[in-house]
């Protein structure tokens, strides 16, 4: 019976106890343990787990504080700077790190804490202490986990009913603990025993109430209390004991705008009284700013997700935090429920609402000045001014102008033409403007503020640029991008690029084609004509003056830290369909109801006509990051692309293809230098595909930390994929010979054309970027066959490839 009861009240505060675990035994505290519980002679060179079927040795490792010294490579017992601190007599390396019976006890406490919270609460841990050579220990945790407990039933009482009675139950039927319903209160769980998933449930029962009126709920108000089924050995029963406390509704709400200059003085004033603003009333919106911040009422108005007088929903009230800092125009001084104190006054039905906050620096102006070097030595200088808050709504603009000058010696034009006319000075210049607005715009507005799109942005981007190139011409290149971004939660975000248009009018000097002709050589045909060779009909036909527009869809999922990407996942999907724009301005306006396939040049720059396809694109890339010990990671990734032209179309815009090759794709080809298929790749002429198939797999771990501020880790990558033609990508001789075979995706043998490439690397991890070095060999060559290719290819990155 004492048995039982014990075991009763252990697992009943065992919640507690394991959230409070880090706090009782803090690192810090272990290195305060008095001289008696240490050995100064006893050196720890080894760390063993033995009886633990069910957890993973690298998981008890995270738990302990019982530590050797730091191991190169994961490798165990190899620790050099350990070595170099023998070597040297204490001057150089890393001190050992000595035996502590309290720490080694505390680690078993936390052991056996961490089996008791997945369920095995009948867990003994014990260690034994050996030393295996002289002032060397082996500390070694036995542990008997025993049999898991398992939850038979989860109950409810105390949660309240609301006027669709519909509402609770399906609340309580969306826990993924609960299986089958027994009554009204109590449901089937038939799941093993989980402290952090009762936590979780015990969370989700306290934001469930206070976003139904409850707003005093807090952790002590809904207790978990667990006691063993007397039917079945090693089952619990679990009952949720739930204390709502009062209704209450949100009470008056001022918000407050001051500027950066002090004093702060709130001259302008407006109140919002009644319908739409507020429920009744009896109820004010109290909004106060100063003339310097130049913003609308209206601004500060539209970002309440709430209404005074309504039933108080926290998450509204939260959401409506993140609208403010989402505007980008401002900083949050100050939020709260209570004017003068931290905590809201529970006495009052009524919880009002205060927001204090601060314009930042409306208008700046950033300049840069570079150099360059290609053909001749050059210089440039940009310049960017930036108007926060524009129009008082929170736009924001961005203007911004590039320009550069490189002056190549006449020596250098008549190595390549002979016959150059052009000047010695190159002349390119940039203009570009962006607008945003922290809202969705026409034809989305009806979705801001929604559930889920409360933190939607409207972005619109214009670019011109100009240029003049060694052997041809930019007449000019316009962009325009209509964008709407959207994080719907933390983890999943869309994007969608309504309108996206790209213009680019070249002209290619004769020069370059002589050039052209002369690498490639002309084909001669049956009767006698003399035309160009395959590969400069291809390049002159993607450098053509055209017209590409798009309209995408992205859809993107992630629990990853971007930049140290050391466990989650990420993934990323993308719908495009390009070439509408201008086949409707081509069949309706420019010429209407004659389809021409191509446009005159905007605002008759020059004579050339712009050509443009139709297509579709679909892309999938899937990324997963695998912690495999406690400084190690293996990363994997696939990516799939198709993209296939229609509409009397046969090939892709150049800029729309999928590419291979590069630092960030299948390491050992330089960017755009792989396929399609076995085209050879040492000389490239006619880039990207319309099919990509791409695997990526990388295990990194740390071997050395906090040297020069980084983390240096190891790295072994293996890359293998290729990009290739569609079927509808269509060019034959006048034999009516398919020229692109050897670039063609054919399922009986797209795998024999697989390019793998693979090496070891080095990478340096800042906190807040990451240095990557791959040294990468073919291992599978198109050219060369397997492992047939000794030369070692060098690539550099910022950031990890994938």
């Amino acid at each position: 019976m004492l048995a039982s009861i014990y075991s009763l009240l252990r697992i009943t505060f065992l919640l507690c106890i394991f959230a409070w675990v880090d706090i009782i035994h803090p690192a810090e505290i272990y290195a305060q343990q008095t001289q008696e519980s240490t050995n100064t002679e006893d050196v720890v060179r080894r760390i063993r787990f033995s009886g633990n079927e069910n957890i993973k040795d690298r998981t008890l490792e995270t738990l302990v504080r019982t530590r050797t010294n730091r191991e190169f490579l994961g490798i165990p017992r190899f620790t050099p700077w350990y070595f170099i601190w023998n070597l040297s007599n204490g001057r150089f390396g890393e001190d050992p790190t000595y035996l502590n019976l309290q720490t080694v006890a505390n680690d078993m406490e936390r052991i056996a804490l961490y089996y008791e919270s997945l369920g095995f609460l009948d867990v003994a841990v014990d260690t034994t202490i050996v030393e295996y050579r002289t002032d060397k220990i082996e500390v070694s945790f036995i542990i008997d986990e025993g049999e898991p407990y398992f939850i038979n039933t989860i109950s409810y009482r105390g949660i309240p009913g609301f006027s669709d009675p519909q509402k609770r139950v399906n609340f309580l039927e969306q826990s993924i603990l609960t299986k089958g319903r027994i009554d009204e209160n109590t449901y089937r769980v038939n799941r093993q025993y989980s402290s952090q998933e009762l936590s979780n449930e015990q969370q989700r029962i306290i934001t469930f109430l206070k976003n139904n009126g409850y707003a005093s709920v807090q952790r002590d108000s809904v207790i978990a209390l667990v006691k063993p089924d007397s039917t079945s050995a090693n089952t619990l029963d679990v009952l949720y004991q739930v204390n709502p406390g009062e209704i209450y509704r949100f009470g008056d709400i001022r918000v407050r705008l001051s500027d950066e200059e002090p004093p702060v003085n709130y001259t302008q004033k407006d109140t919002l009284i009644g319908p739409p603003h507020t429920v009744d009333s009896s109820n004010v919106i109290y909004l106060q700013k100063e003339p310097g911040t130049q913003s609308h009422f209206s601004l500060l108005s539209s970002q309440l997700l709430f209404k005074p007088g309504s039933i108080y929903n926290h998450s509204l009230y939260l959401e409506t935090v993140n609208e403010f800092q989402n505007l980008g125009m401002l900083y949050i001084q100050r939020f709260g429920q209570n004017e003068n104190q931290a905590l809201p006054d529970f006495n009052r039905e009524e919880i009002p609402v205060y927001f204090d906050l601060q314009t930042l620096t409306k208008h700046s102006i950033s300049t840069e000045l570079f150099g360059m070097k290609r053909y001749g030595y050059g210089t440039g200088f940009g310049i960017d001014y930036n108007n926060n808050n524009v129009f008082g709504n929170a736009e924001n603009l961005i203007i911004g102008a590039n320009a550069s000058f490189e002056f190549v010696s006449p020596a250098v034009l008549e190595e390549i033409d002979t016959t150059a006319t052009q000047s010695s000075v190159f002349r390119s210049y940039e203009l570009r403007a962006e607008y945003s607005v922290p809202r969705l715009n026409f034809p989305f507005r009806t979705l801001d503020n929604r559930p889920g799109f409360t933190s939607g942005v409207t972005r619109y981007l214009l670019s011109y640029s100009r240029s003049d190139q060694l052997l041809f011409d930019i007449n000019s290149d316009v962009g325009f991008n209509m964008r709407y971004e959207v994080n719907h939660t933390p983890n999943y975000s869309s994007f969608l690029d309504l309108i996206e248009l790209d213009l680019v009018d070249t002209n290619p000097s004769d020069a370059y084609i002589r050039n052209l002709r002369n690498e490639f050589g002309t084909d001669t045909l049956q009767d006698g004509t003399i035309v160009d060779a395959f590969e400069l009909q291809r390049i002159l036909e993607d450098f053509e003056p055209q017209v590409s527009s798009i309209i995408r869809y992205t859809f993107r999922s992630q629990n990853t830290d971007l930049i140290k990407r050391n466990r989650g996942y990420f993934s990323e999907y993308s719908i495009s369909v390009g070439g509408n724009i201008p086949y409707l301005i081509d069949n309706h306006i420019s010429t209407p109801d004659t389809l021409e396939g191509n446009l005159p040049s905007l605002f008759g720059l020059s004579d050339n006509d712009l050509s443009y396809s139709r297509f579709v694109k679909l892309s999938a890339d899937y990324r997963r990051y695998v912690p495999i010990s406690n400084s190690g990671v293996f990363a994997w990734r696939l990516f799939g692309g198709f993209a296939q032209p229609y509409g009397g179309s046969n090939s892709i815009p150049l800029n729309r293809r999928f590419f291979a090759g590069g630092s960030n794709d299948i390491r050992g080809w330089a960017p755009f230098q792989l396929g399609p298929g076995d085209i050879s790749t040492d000389n490239v002429n006619i880039p990207g595909g319309e099919i990509k198939l791409a695997a990526f797999s990388e295990v990194r771990q740390t071997f050395i930390r906090d040297f020069l501020g980084a983390n240096w880790m190891a790295a072994l990558f293996v890359d293998a994929g290729n990009v290739w033609y569609g079927p509808e990508n269509d060019f034959r001789d006048e034999n009516n010979q398919d020229r692109l075979e050897q670039g063609r995706f054919r399922f009986d043998n797209f795998y024999n054309q697989i390019a793998v490439g693979s090496g070891p690397g080095l990478r340096l991890d800042w906190e807040y970027v990451v240095v990557r070095f791959d040294f990468a060999f073919r291992l599978h060559d198109l050219q060369d066959g397997w492992l047939n290719n000794k030369q070692l290819y060098f690539s550099f990155g910022i950031g990890h490839s994938f």
